[in-house]
Parts: C-alpha cells; structure tokens; sequence
C-alpha cells in the first residue's frame, strides 16, 4: 500500500473510531477533540492497554476534553479557540467532531435573507444565519467529522442525524463525504499541528 492510500485508511478508521464513541455519547453536545496517537507508542507507555487496543490500528484516537460550551454553534469562537490549540511531536493528527445544522438547497434563500442585512457586522451576520438554519422547518442535525494528518492526509465525513422513526439503536453508522466539505476546518487543523506548543 502506498503511503497515501496508507495515511487515507488509516484517517478513516480513525474517524470511524470516533464516530462509534460519540455516537454513543448521543446527540446535543459541544464539539470535542480527538488526538491521534501512534497505537506502539501508546503500549510501550501503557502495556496495560494492548487488550484494549487493536494493535492492527496504526493509530489511536484519545478522547480530549468537551470544549467550553460557549463555543458551541459558534463558528468565530471555535476558529480563535483552534487557532491557540497545539498537540506535542508525539500527535501525529487530531480529529474534530461537531454538532452541525444540514439545509436542503432550497433554504438558501432563507439564509441569505438573514445574513444580508449584517454583513456590515461578521459576528452578527453569523449569528443571525445560525439562527435561521436551527428554525428552519427542513433542517436536520448532523455531525461533522475532520480529521488531519502530520503528513498532509486530511479526511471530513458527514454523519445525518436519522428521524424519529428511522431510529435504530443498532444500525449501522452511515458516514458521508462531499468534494471540499469543511475546508476552512482542515485548514484550522492542520494550523494545530504546526502550531509551537511553547507559544501558549
């Protein structure tokens, strides 16, 4: 396997990871980091943990403290809390999780005519479009997975909150991607992990 297709499966599982604990933590919480260890590493800190771990995973995702829940449907809070975020040498990625609002195309419209007024004002105009999305009858809660790679590799998923009666406890995870989904958040995090952890 080539060292791309390597970095892209090994981001993949390491998100699907991720989207399998949250899934159970269940809906409606803040966004949360996970940072992405090298799984030998982990068990030559930790011998303990080689029952725990799939030892086959070049990768492990370690569950990082909820953010502060005031960044929470927040874009402007969350890109200056990401911007002072850093990870030591020993990170080799992080995987961003977040509640998000998703829209049909045709609420376009509807987002614009909120923001227009603002523009003048990016905080506000921001706002007012959230507002819009969240009491717009067509919406749907979704999560929105981003992870990143030292070396480059960078993966976003997409997971659609079902409706209350296509709920199943036990079905499985449906996880989906769309060209330049979340750019501006794979930006941010490749941003972490060049950030100096001496720098805050």
């Amino acid at each position: 396997m080539n060292p791309e297709a390597w970095a892209a499966s090994a981001l993949y599982r390491c998100i699907r990871e991720v989207a399998e604990y949250v899934d159970g933590e269940g809906w409606n919480r803040p966004p949360q980091m996970f940072a992405l260890v090298p799984t030998v590493d982990l068990v030559a800190a930790e011998p303990a943990l080689l029952d725990q771990l799939d030892s086959e995973d070049a990768l492990t995702p370690i569950a990082q403290e909820p953010f502060p829940e005031d960044l929470t449907g927040y874009s402007m809070a969350l890109d200056a809390f990401l911007a002072t975020t850093s990870w030591p040498q020993s990170v080799e990625g992080c995987v961003l999780v977040q509640q998000i609002v998703v829209l049909p195309p045709a609420a376009e419209q509807t987002l614009d005519d909120a923001i227009e007024p603002l523009l003048a004002d990016p905080e506000a105009a921001d706002l007012a479009g959230r507002q819009a999305a969240v009491a717009h009858p067509d919406r749907r809660d979704a999560r929105l997975f981003v992870g990143v790679l030292r070396n480059g590799a960078s993966l976003s998923l997409i997971q659609v909150r079902p409706a209350e009666h296509e709920e199943d406890p036990f079905g499985d995870l449906e996880l989906r991607t769309a060209p330049n989904l979340a750019s501006n958040l794979v930006e941010a995090l490749r941003n972490t992990l060049e950030n100096d952890p001496d720098d805050f």
